[in-house]
């Protein structure tokens, strides 16, 4: 097994789950942005309780409380990618909070690129062919 890393940087962008940008969830324009920036990757994390800056507790076992619930959104890419994406949060008008952080990204690799495949090629399909 290969284990490769590397520096990188971490976006999260806490938000209310009832944020919205033209009529659609804030969480899914910052993935789509994400993408159409080409950004390595986003992922968006929901809460089931959690309290922002109106310090109410806002939770999932309270019907009542269940309306603005925390949700992260996680993006992780090179510096450089990360802080020329932040401009585009800013148009959003983002009530919420983003933290960046340094990170390292450890990356599992089972064989080096090129090598056969340890699994079996499927019935009719030659080792690599028809991905």
């Amino acid at each position: 097994m290969m284990i490769m890393s590397e520096r990188a940087l971490r976006l999260t962008v806490f938000l209310d789950d009832t944020d919205t940008w033209h009529h659609r969830p804030m969480f899914t324009e910052i993935v789509h942005r994400a993408h159409a920036a080409g950004l390595a990757g986003a992922s968006v994390f929901r809460g089931v309780e959690g309290f922002g800056a109106t310090q109410i507790v806002h939770t999932t076992r309270l019907l009542s409380m269940a309306d603005d619930l925390p949700v992260a959104v996680v993006i992780i890419d090179t510096e450089e990618k990360v802080r020329a994406f932040l401009p585009q949060l800013e148009d959003l008008l983002i009530e919420g909070v983003a933290v960046l952080e340094e990170v390292e990204i450890i990356h599992h690799r089972s064989r080096q690129p090129g090598a056969p495949s340890a699994r079996p090629a499927q019935a009719g399909q030659v080792d690599g062919a028809g991905q």
